[in-house]
């Protein structure tokens, strides 16, 4: 994964939430919190450890692999330290907000664009996956990092959770990635990049 080194700083702390503009070449962005408590709107610069997962049932798509939207990812997909399976992604859109959505952010939002990406999460073999969450990654239109780190949710993406049930070969549900890219940039696709061979070669999906 190729990272760009930004020429501005946008970060603060908040009690609740922290929202960044990266100042110097970083790592992936954190992921969503690693159990199965929903995680507090904030962000990171630190570099994302990658995770491995049990061998995958079936076909799965390769590291590197570039989709369009709409079409569907199977990854291997591990969740916490006990949890482990073979899931897929389907992006369903990459949508971009306005500077509005993220009032909650205060001025720490200044010079933002929110952009949303909205995909469907299914269980493909069956494994006990209840509970777990699955978050994505923008790139902007060069294929890099947008410079800019956003975690939590707002009224526009709300961070899906999967149910229960979540445990059953076929099972669904939908989720929202908060992303922002820096005030006239575009967030030109959206990756997955955890697990072992991902966090390298992530899939990518492109409008």
């Amino acid at each position: 994964m190729k990272h760009v080194r930004t020429t501005a700083l946008l970060a603060a702390c908040a009690a609740t939430f922290l929202l960044s503009a990266c100042g110097e070449e970083s790592g992936q962005a954190a992921p969503a919190a690693p159990t199965g408590a929903p995680a507090s709107d904030s962000a990171t610069a630190s570099p994302e450890s990658s995770t491995e997962a049990a061998a995958p049932v079936g076909d799965v798509t390769k590291p590197g692999t570039e989709l369009k939207v709409g079409e569907r990812a199977v990854v291997p997909f591990k969740y916490g330290t006990t949890k482990s399976g073979t899931i897929a992604i389907t992006v369903t859109a990459i949508e971009k907000g306005a500077n509005a959505d993220l009032a909650k952010y205060g001025d720490k939002a200044k010079g933002i664009t929110p952009f949303y990406l909205r995909a469907t999460v299914e269980n493909v073999d069956g494994a006990d996956l209840a509970y777990s969450s699955v978050s994505l990654r923008a790139l902007g239109a060069d294929g890099r990092s947008t410079g800019v780190i956003i975690t939590g949710s707002t009224d526009q993406c709300k961070s899906g959770t999967a149910g229960k049930d979540f445990t059953k070969a076929g099972a669904k549900f939908e989720t929202c990635t908060l992303q922002g890219a820096r005030e006239g940039s575009e967030v030109g696709s959206a990756t997955y990049d955890k697990g072992d061979g991902y966090d390298k070669s992530p899939v990518v999906w492109k409008n």
